[in-house]
């Protein structure tokens, strides 16, 4: 079997913590495994994963409150496995850092497959290599006229190289009011000083941007974030679009950005999102 990588488990259900185990490892990882919140967040900064499964209900503090911390220094692929099913606990799980939330009872070939497809998006921000970039998707039509490629001579940049300075502006680089976005290297920086995003905000930025003006309903970004075309029609759900919103949230947070009178991301109400002018 092909190594896949790491994964931490964070469950207190002896059955659980070992039924996702076993899928994990059947599925190439090496696995640890804890039962506890102050253990997953230790087991998280000691092996640095790929992908860790969080259970909600845990003996000391919370899953959310322990996705919390280890957003503060991981950018592990994190799945909240849990048994509660409103809408608010999914909402919390996603606002707490979650690329995604599965509920109990869940079916292995399900938790596999969502796995798949989150590994085929970029682990991190600083490991993806430029030869996984995604393709330019710049038509006459989707051709923004503000996304301009970065300026290597523009006043953000930088000696490649240095500490701190932005990455050589490459083939797949979008500016706009200050707010730049390396596509190859999924970094992300404002008037030169970088900007720490999740993939998910990088994912759903790195669309609008490339759209400019071309509003992206919420369906769009569901799609794109399944690495979906478009046109696919595939179903999406209410929880998954009131998720994206989410995202789009946290994101206007990291960039520091207003709803009301934005600077980069606009919405167009009833419709889906779109870069400002």
């Amino acid at each position: 079997m092909v190594e896949r990588g790491v994964a931490v488990v964070v469950e207190d259900d002896d059955d659980i913590r070992t039924t996702l185990t076993e899928v994990l490892q059947q599925s190439g990882f090496a696995v640890h495994s804890t039962s506890s919140g102050v253990a997953g967040v230790d087991a998280v900064r000691a092996h640095n994963p790929d992908i860790v499964t969080m259970d909600v209900g845990l003996p000391d503090f919370d899953g959310i409150e322990a996705s919390r911390r280890i957003r503060t220094f991981s950018d592990a692929y994190l799945i909240i496995v849990s048994g509660r099913v409103d809408e608010a606990d999914t909402l919390m799980g996603f606002e707490a850092g979650a690329d995604d939330y599965l509920t109990k009872p869940f079916r292995p070939r399900e938790l596999r497959a969502r796995i798949a497809a989150m590994l085929r998006r970029p682990r991190t921000l600083r490991e993806a290599p430029a030869e996984r970039a995604l393709p330019p998707r710049r038509g006459d039509r989707h051709s923004p006229p503000q996304a301009q490629h970065a300026d290597p001579h523009g006043p953000h940049a930088g000696t490649e190289g240095e500490p701190g300075s932005p990455p050589a502006p490459g083939c797949c680089d979008f500016a706009h009011r200050g707010l730049t976005l390396y596509e190859a290297s999924r970094q992300a920086s404002i008037n030169g000083e970088p900007v720490d995003l999740t993939r998910t905000q990088f994912d759903i930025l790195l669309v609008l941007m490339e759209n400019g003006r071309t509003v992206q309903t919420k369906a769009d970004l569901v799609r794109r974030l399944r690495n979906e075309p478009y046109n696919t029609g595939s179903f999406v759900t209410a929880g998954e679009e009131r998720a994206v919103e989410v995202h789009v949230g946290n994101l206007r947070k990291r960039l520091g950005d207003s709803s009301q009178n934005p600077r980069w991301v606009e919405t167009v109400r009833g419709v889906g999102y779109r870069m400002t002018p």
